[in-house]
């Protein structure tokens, strides 16, 4: 039988992980962090992202403009669950394998979550097709191209 503590730990848990979005320092939605506005891709490098999910997240700011799609939808947790997930399969030492896989349980998978490659379908379905329609992505793709000078003309 469970104890009414253990119900009451496990609510306030669960309440925790639903407000997590709440915590975050004074980040406005749909804004890129400052220095990732310094290495904004060129329109072309943009388009790319439209062919696949995975394009889009191993582009350092694609992933950040998913990331800050993401917490305009408050399913910023979804891309924090898939990343920890691909860092998992990284690790080599058994120790460290051990204690990633505990902390992964415990953020995300022990308390109403689903497991890793539902997340990835979840992205790839819901929210990636919405990101390519969204004005973060549309704009990038858009932008005018800055007038620079040729460099084939050199010999």
């Amino acid at each position: 039988m469970v104890d009414f503590s253990e119900k009451y730990l496990e609510r306030a848990k669960d309440m925790k992980n639903r407000l997590a979005f709440l915590r975050k320092r004074n980040e406005s939605p749909g804004k890129l962090d400052k220095a990732m506005k310094s290495i904004k891709p060129a329109p072309e490098e943009a388009m790319k992202w439209g062919e696949s999910l995975d394009k889009l997240l191993v582009h350092k700011y694609g992933l950040a403009a998913f990331r800050a799609f993401l917490r305009t939808e408050f399913s910023e947790e979804n891309l924090d669950f898939w990343l920890a997930c691909e860092d998992y399969k990284k690790i080599k030492s058994q120790s460290k394998l051990a204690s990633k896989a505990k902390k992964i349980f415990g953020e995300y998978i022990a308390i109403q979550s689903c497991k890793e490659r539902r997340i990835y379908g979840l992205m790839e379905k819901d929210s990636y097709p919405r990101f390519l329609r969204s004005e973060l992505y549309v704009d990038l793709v858009n932008q005018k191209k800055p007038s620079t000078t040729s460099t084939s003309s050199s010999s």
